[in-house]
Order: C-alpha cells, then sequence, then structure tokens
C-alpha cells in the first residue's frame, strides 16, 4: 500500500474546508507510512492516531460552525454522521488499539475504517453542502419508484466509487458471477419496522475501487479491503436514505459479512423485494432490499465494535471452492465440444486442437487435469505426453488419454505409457463425467 489517493473532485469549492480535507487526507498517509514500519514504537502509532482524532474533531467542529453560518438545510443529518463517527465509531476502535497494545492488525482496523469513511463522506455528505450533490426522489409514483432508484443507485456509484453503473437485472437472483464480498446491513425505520439491505460486491471491482482510493495495484481482498468496503456502503446507505425517503433506513441495527454461500441461503430463505444487478465496466455490483416481513433466522455473527477484528479474520478465512481447470485436447471440433459442454458445469474447461497448441496452453495456464486424444495427426498423444512429462514444470500434471479404441491390443498400448487412466470416446456422458468427480475425490483423499 503506498498512499490515499487526493481527488480533485473531493474539492467542494470552500477553501478552509479542502484545506482540512487535504490535511485529513495527508495525516492518514503518514499513519499508513507508520503501519508498514514494525520498527515504529507503540508510542509513535499512538501520537499519530490522537493527531489524527484530533484533527477530525477539529475539523467536524469548523464544518458544523459553517453549515449553520449559510443555514444548511441538511444541516441535523450531516451533525449526526459526524456524532456518530466521534461518539461511536472512533471511541471504540481507540479503545481496540489500547486493548492490543497498537497492534500492526488494530493499526489497519482504524485506518481502513477512516479511509472508507472519510472518503465517501467527502464525495457525498461535503459536496451536497454546496448543491453539488443534492437530489430527492419523494412522492413518487408506485410504478415509478424501482426506476427512481436504479437512478440513485447508478449516480451514487458514479459519485462514490468515480464507476459508470449499467442497470443488467431487474431481478437478480444470487446467480454466480464470481468471488464476492457481500455486506448486509439490518435497519429500523422510524415505525418500527425492519429493512434488511446487502450490497454484493465482485471481487475485482473492489480491488480497483480500493486501488484507486490508496493509489496503489491490490491483488487480493485483505482487512483493509474489507474495512474500506464497510464504510463505503455505509455512506452509501445513507445517501439512499436521505435521497429516498420511502426506504426508511432510520438507524443501523446491525451489520455482518456474507459468503456467496450464505447470501444464496438468504436468497432462498425469502426472495428480495428489490434486486438490481449493475455492471460498472469493470466489475458486477448488487443491491438487494428486503421488508421486515422477509426477515427471519440468524445467518452469521453480527459484527460489532468488540468482535470486528475476528468477525473479518473469520471471513476473510473463509475459502470458496475453486473450480478445476480442465485441458481437452482434441482435432475432433465435435469431441472437442463435446467434452467442453459435458465438465463445464463442475470445472473450468479450456480446449485445444492440437498436441502443439496445448503445449502452448499449459505454459499459460496451468491446467489440473489433462484430457488428451490418443491418435492425433503429426504430433500424436503419446508425443504430447512425452513432452509434458520432459518439463519438471508440467511432469506432474495428471493425463488422462482419450481414445476411439476398447480392444485388448489398443489399451494395453496406452496403459504402457501410465497415464492417469484412460477414457473411451463410445461411453456414455454420464460416466465420463463420473470417472473424471471420481478422479479429483480420489486425488483429494489423498
Amino acid at each position: 500500500m503506498n498512499r490515499i489517493e487526493w481527488h480533485e473532485s473531493c474539492k467542494i469549492g470552500v477553501d478552509f474546508i479542502d484545506k482540512e480535507h487535504k490535511t485529513l487526507f495527508s495525516t492518514m498517509n503518514k499513519l499508513l507510512r507508520i503501519s508498514e514500519n514494525e520498527e515504529k514504537s507503540e508510542w509513535v502509532c499512538q501520537e499519530g492516531v490522537k493527531y489524527l482524532k484530533n484533527h477530525t474533531l477539529e475539523h467536524f467542529e469548523h464544518e458544523e460552525e459553517y453549515m449553520r453560518s449559510i443555514n444548511y438545510s441538511e444541516y441535523k443529518i450531516h451533525k449526526r454522521l459526524h456524532d456518530d463517527f466521534r461518539n461511536i465509531t472512533l471511541p471504540a476502535l481507540e479503545r481496540e488499539m489500547e486493548e492490543t497494545g497498537y497492534s500492526l492488525e488494530s493499526i489497519r482496523h482504524f485506518l481502513g475504517v477512516c479511509i472508507g469513511w472519510v472518503v465517501a463522506h467527502t464525495q457525498t455528505e461535503d459536496l451536497a453542502i454546496t448543491g453539488r450533490r443534492k437530489s430527492k426522489w419523494a412522492n413518487i409514483p408506485h410504478e415509478e419508484e424501482k426506476e427512481a432508484l436504479e437512478q440513485a443507485i447508478v449516480q451514487l456509484v458514479d459519485d462514490i466509487y468515480h464507476l459508470k453503473a449499467k442497470l443488467i437485472s431487474e431481478q437478480y437472483a444470487g446467480e454466480d458471477f464470481g468471488e464476492v464480498v457481500c455486506c448486509r446491513f439490518i435497519y429500523s425505520g422510524q415505525q418500527k419496522e425492519k429493512w434488511e439491505i446487502t450490497l454484493v460486491y465482485e471481487k475485482y471491482l473492489l480491488l480497483k475501487i480500493v486501488g484507486d482510493i490508496l493509489n496503489t495495484q491490490y491483488l487480493r481482498v485483505d482487512d483493509m479491503v474489507v474495512n474500506i468496503t464497510r464504510y463505503i456502503s455505509r455512506q452509501f446507505l445513507e445517501r439512499i436514505r436521505e435521497n429516498f425517503p420511502s426506504v426508511d433506513l432510520f438507524k443501523l441495527e446491525k451489520e455482518s459479512l456474507l459468503s456467496y454461500e450464505q447470501l444464496v441461503s438468504s436468497f432462498e430463505r425469502a426472495n428480495p423485494a428489490c434486486s438490481l444487478l449493475f455492471d460498472t465496466g469493470n466489475g458486477y455490483f448488487a443491491f438487494c432490499a428486503n421488508s421486515s416481513e422477509s426477515i427471519r433466522g440468524k445467518i452469521v455473527p453480527n459484527i460489532n465494535p468488540d468482535n470486528a477484528m475476528q468477525a473479518i479474520n473469520q471471513f476473510l478465512s473463509q475459502e470458496r471452492p475453486v473450480p478445476k481447470n480442465i485441458l481437452v485436447v482434441d482435432d475432433s471440433d465435435f469431441m472437442r465440444a463435446r467434452i467442453v459442454k459435458l465438465l463445464s458445469e463442475s470445472y473450468n474447461v479450456s480446449e485445444a486442437s492440437s498436441s502443439i497448441a496445448a503445449i502452448s496452453s499449459i505454459a499459460v495456464n496451468r491446467p489440473d487435469l489433462i484430457v488428451l486424444d490418443y491418435e492425433m495427426p503429426v504430433c500424436d498423444g503419446r508425443q504430447a505426453l512425452e513432452m509434458i512429462r520432459s518439463e519438471k514444470n508440467t511432469a506432474d500434471i495428471p493425463v488422462v488419454f482419450l481414445t476411439g479404441k476398447g480392444d485388448r491390443e489398443s489399451v494395453q498400448k496406452v496403459m504402457a505409457l501410465k497415464p492417469e487412466g484412460y477414457l473411451l470416446k463410445s461411453m456414455p456422458d454420464e460416466e465420463i463425467r463420473k470417472y473424471i468427480d471420481a478422479l479429483f475425490a480420489k486425488k483429494k483423499e489423498k
């Protein structure tokens, strides 16, 4: 991680507020550098945190004084967000760092929350002071509410993430679009009704968002990414709340992180009343909302100030099964298409039409298994197997021969090369699928 990036779009046009925002960004950058230096003492970290906290509180006071001076209509809402951060969030994070002796993990948690909150707040609530981010969808006819919500989300994705979103489904039902991070929030309304909101981010979208914020290239989802995402998501929903009164998100009661499997389970429990899927050009994003009638049961433990680090680490340690990679090599277009179609439901399947093409493919994308046609022109399966075994990096890749000849002599010739096994092209599809499944199951047991 290098530094948090100050975007010109963060400027609101009020000189002293812009100057204080830049100081906040600069202070967080210093703390990022401190957190990466293991030789820095607890005292240095403590002083850095204290400086950031004091400047933040002073900035809140100055900003609130300015809002009062211009009779800003949303002053109470803006001040409430400040109060939540200074009276609840900051003290909880500070207590966590003190109890752990300013451990690296607790400082990363502190910075992740601060960065997520400050970036999103600067680009939504603070810009709204000058009227640049203010629009309400009030008194909308029922049939037009969903369209208005779609427009609000597209605008917020642009405001907060600087990405152009496009609605691609009004009925997202938990379809798998890769590795995801799901943030679930349960709110109570002013009339005590409940709202369950889940924001689903594709992994690559999050890495793009956080990479841009921190001006670096992120390659994996870690605790910093999750904490920034949590607090950007909260600000996202605050804007929905303010600008779309019919979604009555009065008070945040519970927050949790869902795995993809838990997300699917929640859809099975109750289909969301509103479930929208967007494409940002850098990954997918879904907004799912349910009213109180559909909220049932406890899916996962809730995140609170006392268990946040533990809950996040537990979430990150959950491994979603990664499909095995299979390379199908056959000079017959028909046979390749058949095997690819047969195995694609459970595996990532690539194909090559010759032994030479297969060797090139293996060098770029190492498969977990090669299904190799034994009878091919120019360079047959036997020669391809020899080339695969001649290289140290590929010698251990299991190979299953695919052959059209099932007589005893032909089978003995194939098995003399000691492949992982063989498949007859005449075998029924179900038997081929079972054979491949059993092969991987056997390897897993070992």
